[in-house]
């Protein structure tokens, strides 16, 4: 994973894993120690769902560009198809608290996109690919 990628997920992943220990603090207080199980099962969901798909979208946009936007759109409606499946279906378990999942798994998700967000717009990324053919002259001006 080039620099630039890490470092997108690293923006991502730091914040919401952050929200994912404050929740976690916050449940076990409310809930117990189910509901601070719960909250860290959701965080570990998030940040996996999410990390994985931020590598697809990044190995996609590399290899075929022109499926990028359609891509990402697809992406992220699998992502939250897929994070309402598991709420769904753990919703009546006795492993762990569910509210504190369900309310965890919807904060860190929210956090990871506003992070995500963050960290591609404070990104310098050129939006031309600079023309290697291109010789700069002695004078400094483009040929």
């Amino acid at each position: 994973m080039p620099s630039n990628d890490a470092r997108n997920l690293a923006q991502a992943a730091v914040p919401t894993a952050a929200v994912g220990v404050l929740a976690a603090v916050v449940s076990g207080v409310v809930a117990g120690g189910k509901g601070a199980i719960g909250a860290l099962v959701a965080t570990v969901i998030v940040i996996l769902f999410m990390g994985i798909g931020l590598y697809v979208l990044q190995r996609t946009a590399k290899s075929l560009p022109q499926l990028f936007q359609m891509m990402g759109l697809m992406l992220y409606a699998a992502q939250l198809l897929l994070l309402f499946i598991f709420m769904a279906a753990f919703k009546n378990t006795t492993l762990f608290n569910p509210r504190a999942f369900a309310i965890t798994l919807v904060a860190a998700t929210l956090t990871w996109i506003a992070a995500q967000t963050r960290a591609h717009m404070k990104a310098k990324i050129l939006y031309v690919e600079p023309d290697k053919t291109d010789k700069v002259e002695k004078t400094g001006h483009s040929s």
